[in-house]
C-alpha cells in the first residue's frame, strides 16, 4: 500500500478536479502533519463521526468529543507498529474503533499511515475512514464467534474438547441438552471444523414443519406426486449433499417416516416423495433434541435402530445452571455482541444487576440470558444496567423469600459453615460439596453468593 500510495501526489491546494472529486468520496480522508494539525478533510469525515456536516477539523487531538491522535497512536502500539520513542512508524496499520453517532454506535475501519509529500520536509498522516457497522452487524448474526464457547466449567470443557476432535470425522452426533443450551451453535461449529466446511450447513427444525409436509421437506418431490407439487422439487437432503445436514429437534419426527429416515441416513439413498428412484447423497448428519432420546426408545416413542445409528457421538450440552461460573464471563461476551450490533459501548452493570444474574436459574439457559442482557441495555439508566433494568422474572425471582435464609444470623452461620468445610477439604469443591450434602452447583452459587 505504501508503494502504491508513494506514486500519488498531493497538492493541499487542491485542484478544481480533485475539489470536485474528493468531497463525495464515501471513504473518510483526512490529512495531517507530524504535530496532528488537520492539512484536509472531506465531508465523509464528518457523517461517519456524526459532527456538524459544517465543522472544520483543525487538530487529530481535537476532533468532536475525542482524541483521534490517542486512537492511532494506541493503535500503533498495540500492532507494534512504533519507533524507539514510542511514536507510531511509516508501516500502515488497519482497525476498527467504535464511534457515537446520533443513530446509535458507528463500527469505523480505520487505515492509517505516513506518505512522503515532495514539496514537504516531513511526512504526512493519511488516515482513511470506512463505515463498517452494516457489515460487523450481519457478520455477528451470521457467524457467532468462537467466544461463544468460552467456559470454566469442567464437563462444558470436556464437551468442547471431544466436539474439536471429532469434527473433522464424518461420524454422526447426536447433540442433546434443554432449549437455548447452544446446541445449533456447537452443530454448526461442529461444521466449520470439519473437512466439509466449504460446502452446505443445511439446518430442519423437525418440530417446525407440519408432519404432513415434514417428508416432502427432507426427501423431496416429483411434479404431481400429491395437489400442489406443479414441479420437482429437491428436498433437504439433497441441498446437503456434500456438507452437514443438521436435524433439529429430532425427537418430534413421527414413527412413520423413522423407518426412511433411518435408510437415508444408514444407506445414505432415498426416493423422493412420488418416485421409486433412487436418489444417492453423500451427507453428514448432526441430530439435536432437548428430550431424552434414550427415554422415548424406553417408551415407544423412537425408534432404538435408528436412535443408534444417530448417537456415534452422544454430547449432552449442560444446562446453564449447572455451570453458574460461566454467567460473568457470558455476560461480557453477550454484551460484546449486542455492542458489534450497534447498542452502546459504555453501558455497565452493576454489581447488584450481576449478583441479580447469578442467583436467577435460568430455565431458558444461555437463551434466556441473551434475551435479559439485551433486556438490561435497553432499559439501563445513565447508561448501567441495575436490577430495576433486568426482566420482570428475574425480578420476581430475586425478591421470593429464601427459606433457608430467614435472617442475617442464620446468613453468617451458613458462611461460616462454608468456609470451615471449605478449608476442611483445602479447597477441593467436589468434596466440599458432598461434605455440606449438596450438589457442586449449589456450592458454587454460595461460593459466588459469598464472594468466596
Amino acid at each position: 500500500m505504501t508503494d502504491k500510495l508513494s506514486m500519488t501526489r498531493f497538492d493541499f491546494d487542491l485542484s478544481p478536479y480533485l475539489n470536485d472529486v474528493i468531497p463525495f468520496i464515501d471513504d473518510g480522508i483526512i490529512l495531517a502533519d507530524s504535530n496532528g494539525k488537520v492539512l484536509f478533510h472531506n465531508y465523509a469525515v464528518n457523517e461517519l463521526l456524526g459532527l456538524d456536516p459544517v465543522f472544520m477539523l483543525h487538530k487529530l487531538n481535537d476532533v468532536g468529543k475525542f482524541n483521534l491522535q490517542r486512537i492511532l497512536l494506541k493503535a500503533a502500539i498495540d500492532a507494534g507498529n512504533v519507533d524507539a520513542a514510542g511514536k507510531p512508524n511509516n508501516e500502515f496499520i488497519t482497525f476498527d474503533q467504535q464511534f457515537k453517532h446520533h443513530d446509535g454506535q458507528r463500527l469505523v475501519e480505520i487505515t492509517s499511515g505516513l506518505i512522503h509529500e515532495p514539496d514537504r520536509h516531513d511526512k504526512v498522516r493519511l488516515i482513511i475512514m470506512k463505515d463498517r457497522t452494516d457489515t460487523r452487524r450481519i457478520e455477528s448474526v451470521m457467524n457467532p464467534s468462537a467466544e461463544d464457547f468460552s467456559t470454566q466449567d469442567p464437563r462444558m470443557l470436556e464437551t468442547i474438547q471431544r466436539l474439536e476432535q471429532i469434527a473433522p470425522m464424518n461420524a454422526f452426533v447426536l447433540l442433546q441438552g434443554e432449549s437455548g443450551t447452544g446446541k445449533t451453535r456447537l452443530a454448526r461449529r461442529i461444521h466449520q471444523m470439519s473437512l466439509r466446511a466449504k460446502e452446505p450447513f443445511v439446518e430442519v427444525n423437525c418440530a417446525a414443519i407440519p408432519e404432513s409436509l415434514l417428508e416432502s421437506e427432507l426427501f423431496g418431490h416429483i411434479k404431481g406426486a400429491f395437489t400442489g407439487a406443479s414441479s420437482d422439487r429437491p428436498g433437504r437432503f439433497q441441498t446437503a449433499h456434500k456438507g452437514t445436514l443438521f436435524l433439529d429437534e429430532i425427537g418430534e419426527i413421527p414413527l412413520h417416516l423413522q423407518a426412511k429416515l433411518l435408510r437415508a441416513i444408514q444407506d445414505q439413498e432415498f426416493e423422493m416423495v412420488g418416485s421409486d428412484k433412487p436418489i444417492k447423497v453423500n451427507v453428514r448428519i448432526v441430530a439435536a433434541s432437548n428430550r431424552n432420546l434414550r427415554d422415548m426408545v424406553d417408551q415407544n416413542h423412537f425408534r432404538a435402530d435408528l436412535f443408534y445409528r444417530l448417537a456415534v457421538i452422544p454430547l449432552t450440552i449442560p444446562s446453564l445452571r449447572e455451570r453458574p461460573g460461566d454467567i460473568s464471563m457470558l455476560i461480557k461476551i453477550l454484551q460484546k455482541r449486542l455492542v458489534d450490533r450497534g447498542y452502546s459501548a459504555d453501558i455497565t452493570f452493576s454489581h447488584a444487576a450481576i449478583k441479580c444474574l447469578m442467583d436467577y436459574p435460568w430455565p431458558g439457559n444461555v437463551r434466556e440470558l441473551e434475551n435479559a442482557v439485551e433486556h438490561g441495555m435497553i432499559c439501563a439508566i445513565d447508561n448501567i444496567v441495575t436490577e430495576s433494568s433486568l426482566p420482570q422474572d428475574i425480578r420476581e425471582f430475586r425478591s421470593k423469600p429464601n427459606p433457608s435464609i430467614n435472617d442475617d444470623k442464620a446468613e453468617s452461620q451458613e458462611l461460616q459453615e462454608i468456609k470451615a468445610v471449605l478449608s476442611e477439604c483445602h479447597g477441593n469443591k467436589a468434596e466440599a460439596a458432598r461434605v455440606l450434602g449438596v450438589n457442586r452447583t449449589t456450592l458454587w452459587r454460595w461460593i459466588h453468593k459469598y464472594g468466596l
